[in-house]
């Protein structure tokens, strides 16, 4: 299944937040990243997405959830573009 482009930027934006940490929130915390933080991290997680995560369905934090579980198998540059959301959320 190939994710719409506005899901699958809603689904990295969540992944963002999480920062695939085990001690993440339940929820997001507030604020969303810049457009061009999302199209960076759009750009450096699309391979991981694709492999990692191949017929997860987006909605409900599915493929958050599935990064999560893959975490340790998650590139360097998906890696960098996460911490980089987290730390630049829209004022």
């Amino acid at each position: 299944m190939k994710l719409s482009p506005l899901m699958f930027g809603f689904c990295l934006a969540a992944a963002a937040h999480l920062a695939l940490a085990d001690d993440a929130p339940a929820a997001p915390t507030p604020g969303t990243p810049t457009k061009q933080v999302m199209n960076d991290l759009r750009t450096a997680c699309a391979t991981d997405v694709q492999k990692l995560c191949p017929g997860v369905q987006p909605g409900g934090g599915r493929i958050v959830a599935c990064l999560k579980e893959h975490k340790d198998e998650v590139s360097d540059v998906c890696k960098q573009a996460i911490l980089k959301a987290k730390q630049n959320p829209a004022q």
